[in-house]
């Protein structure tokens, strides 16, 4: 009995007109398209300078943090308030201001001046453009000391130097992180709202009634809804393993099977509360709502463990 119902749900997945599509194409443009749009990355920061000191020490300055690729050269002004205006007319989010005598401070008394303006309207851009601007003026200064250094002849001037080596993502690229944070959202979604729309549907359709009039037991009806999904669950994992490996030369460190027992469990359990949400649905519309909103808390509670990689 429970190998006929098993093959209804998958005969009634296949002549679905977009559950099929679903189950490929969805894997696929998460694992292609999310891990280059979904970064907390910041790039193309605007950003004013006013130098008023036209040396080679400030214009080194400014080609380093164009160079950096996280910032574009919106205006070179001469004022600080022709800078402000800038900011004003939202052209520029950060200005530095380089002072006179910028060079000449930095050659005699080895230090000098500088100020980050940061237009806080937009915090998140602001910040980070601020921590990234701070880190390319320390290590401008950095390459300054190695210099000075060197030209005095007393060799290198001693500085301790801190060099943290990333073993799971040495270049620090953010699609490396999102892949397989998104392995996980892409299970939640899929096995998910799968099963939620399944006892809704036949319901809508009239033909859980039928199913009420059989001897079928609710016990293997329900395995009956869970196995499809269940399996689905493994394809979808397979198939984004598979692009990861291939797109982002992702490989899983520890064991496979491993991976995929606890998966099995993930899945089963996440499958089993969309068909809860489902037997209390009376239409798809409410199913996917009630689901959506439960969804959103897992995947903001959650935290994926992506040294497995």
């Amino acid at each position: 009995m429970l190998r006929f119902l098993i093959e209804k749900e998958f005969k009634q997945i296949i002549r679905h007109p977009f559950i099929p599509k679903l189950i490929f194409v969805f894997p696929c443009m998460v694992m292609l398209v999310f891990p280059w749009a979904a970064t907390f990355e910041i790039k193309d920061v605007n950003l004013s300078i006013v130098d008023s000191d036209h040396s080679t020490y400030s214009t080194r300055l400014a080609q380093k943090i164009v160079s950096s690729g996280y910032f574009r050269l919106t205006d070179v002004s001469d004022t600080y308030s022709e800078a402000l205006q800038s900011i004003e007319r939202h052209a520029s989010d950060l200005v530095l201001t380089i002072g006179q005598g910028f060079e000449r401070d930095l050659v005699r008394e080895g230090s000098a001046k500088l100020m980050i303006a940061a237009n806080s309207v937009n915090g998140t851009k602001s910040g980070m453009g601020s921590s990234y601007l701070s880190a390319i003026i320390r290590d401008f200064s950095d390459d300054l000391r190695r210099e000075q250094g060197q030209m005095q002849g007393t060799g290198v001037i001693p500085v301790i130097h801190i060099a943290p080596q990333y073993r799971f993502n040495p270049h620090l690229d953010y699609k490396v992180y999102m892949a397989p944070a998104l392995m996980v959202i892409l299970l939640t979604l899929l096995c998910g709202f799968l099963p939620a729309l399944s006892i809704v549907g036949e319901k809508e359709a009239g033909t859980i009634e039928q199913m009420n009039v059989t001897p079928v037991s609710k016990f293997r009806f329900i395995l009956a809804k869970l196995i499809p999904c269940w399996l689905i669950g493994f394809v979808a994992l397979s198939l984004s393993f598979g692009l990861a490996a291939l797109i982002y030369n992702l490989f899983p460190a520890g064991s496979l099977l491993a991976i995929y027992c606890f998966a099995s469990i993930f899945v089963l359990v996440v499958s089993g509360f969309g068909l809860v949400v489902s037997n209390y649905s009376a239409t798809m519309q409410q199913a996917m709502f009630v689901m959506m909103f439960f969804l959103i808390l897992f995947i903001c509670k959650s935290r994926p463990i992506v040294t497995i990689f």
